[in-house]
């Protein structure tokens, strides 16, 4: 992909969100009436003089934010259903060979027998976990008929680990596409002898599937046909002190999300993930025609989050894909901060490449709005922790205002509400408040970075975390 087509992204993204920004802004301080009182003056460590206002926004200032705030929610909503009905109606086999009413038609009457799963677990030096990921496979209610582990590049013990349960194993051979890689090698092997009901199931070797997963997840694709990919709903492991606790909270609140939006997922996470062989096949075929990446592929080698992209692929094409609420799995969270950086600096820059090389489609216009909302988020915290930090300096006594206190106790409601499920860990963490806030600036500086090396056209590295007996190591 062209370096200034990469620099557009996130050129465009920032722009947006600043012009966004600054007409919010402009409006109201362009609407807002002369103040009973004269505004406060505070002085900054002495040097910078400050101004502020004890009076709460008046009427028409409040209405007009949030209904800016609620057009732009609805809207995206609004244009999101639309598009995702427009696909499931479309007969267009040529543009959408994936969308539902194509594959009803050309299954009509065909009997492909009962659905069985072959899953296969891609892992690079993965000793320390797969044992227990293995035993909760093989222990589902629904057995699978095949389990896969495919071991690339592996130095350690992983392949040994493998055999002895009992399971498959797939070596790579000259392997330098990372996951990607490893599962098009396996996927050659494997897909040309599969039925249209033979599900394939591609999971993490650090992920443990909840009881049940496979039998939900084959009940669904028993009972519809067209139904061409399912998402797993992932939570975060015990343990890792504070930072698991942040991370667990943002997994609870990113589940809570697809329950309320009726399993309708944003990605489908390499934690887990059943695909049709009919879906897998076809992204194969469209591959550079209207799919970038290399044709004969299922996964793009090029990106750095293969998951999102296979994403956006199947969306393309059409495809029917959800995340039921019964598909649950525990996933890793990443032990130190250092770690957590690589893996969302990872995801973050991932996302922004998958943008540039899909565009403007209908099907990417919610990621589009998705990452103009985070960069306007980023505005918003990084203001509002800016603005406190000027009033503690510049202020001999604090001063309680009543409005935003009222605004931020709803804020509070809304994260203890959101993360209820949790547990009484999360909901304590989430009444502190503060420490949410700094542990979501930590994710913004994400952001910006990502941003900041896609505008300059930086090459970005695959970065594996790796927890074996020793501890953690972050490598390439």
């Amino acid at each position: 992909m062209p370096g200034l087509l990469h620099r557009a992204v996130g050129l465009f993204i920032v722009g947006s969100a600043l012009t966004g920004a600054g007409l919010l802004w402009w409006a109201v301080s362009a609407s807002t009436p002369q103040a009973v009182q004269r505004p406060t003056q505070g002085v900054v460590l002495g040097v910078w003089r400050v101004l502020y206002d004890t009076q709460a926004p008046s009427t028409p200032v409040l209405l007009a934010a949030a209904g800016l705030a609620l057009i732009f929610a609805a809207g995206v909503a609004g244009a999101e259903r639309r598009i995702a009905n427009r696909a499931r109606r479309s007969d267009d086999g040529r543009r959408m060979p994936l969308a539902p009413k194509v594959v009803m038609a050309q299954t009509r009457g065909v009997y492909a027998g009962p659905v069985t799963v072959t899953v296969l677990v891609p892992a690079h030096n993965e000793e320390a976990c797969l044992a227990q990921t293995l035993g909760a496979l093989l222990q589902q209610s629904h057995r699978p008929e095949r389990v896969v582990v495919v071991a690339d590049n592996c130095t350690d013990a992983t392949v040994p680990i493998a055999r002895a349960m009992g399971v498959e194993v797939i070596e790579t051979v000259h392997n330098a596409h990372k996951k990607a890689g490893a599962l098009n090698q396996a996927l050659r092997q494997i897909l040309p002898g599969q039925g249209d009901n033979d599900a394939i199931m591609v999971m993490d070797a650090d992920t443990t599937l909840d009881d049940g997963f496979l039998e939900h997840a084959v009940g669904w694709m028993t009972r519809d046909r067209a139904l061409m990919a399912i998402g797993g709903l992932f939570y975060g492991e015990q343990g890792c002190g504070l930072l698991g606790l942040f991370q667990r909270n943002e997994y609870t609140r990113y589940s809570r999300d697809l329950r309320r939006r009726r399993g309708r997922l944003f990605v489908l996470t390499g934690t887990a993930s059943m695909f049709r062989p009919r879906a897998m096949r076809t992204v194969a075929a469209e591959r550079g025609r209207s799919l970038p990446g290399v044709p004969g592929d299922v996964y793009d080698t090029l990106v750095l989050t293969e998951d999102n992209e296979l994403t956006l692929a199947l969306k393309c094409l059409g495809a029917l894909v959800i995340s039921p609420p019964e598909c649950t799995v525990v996933t890793e969270v990443m032990p130190t901060w250092s770690a957590l950086w690589a893996q969302r600096l990872r995801w973050q820059r991932g996302a922004l490449e998958n943008l540039s090389a899909y565009g403007l489609r209908p099907q990417t216009f919610r990621y589009w709005a998705q990452q103009l909302g985070i960069g306007y988020g980023v505005i918003a915290l990084s203001t509002y922790l800016l603005m406190i930090g000027l009033m503690v300096l510049s202020l001999d006594t604090w001063v309680w205002f009543p409005f935003w206190l009222g605004i931020g106790g709803l804020f509070v409601v809304e994260r203890l509400v959101s993360v209820w499920r949790g547990g009484w860990p999360a909901r304590v963490l989430s009444l502190s408040l503060f420490p949410e806030l700094f542990y979501a600036l930590f994710l913004n500086l994400v952001f910006l970075k990502g941003i900041l090396d896609i505008s300059l056209n930086r090459e970005a590295a695959w970065k594996h975390v790796v927890v074996s007996a020793t501890g953690v190591r972050v490598g390439q």
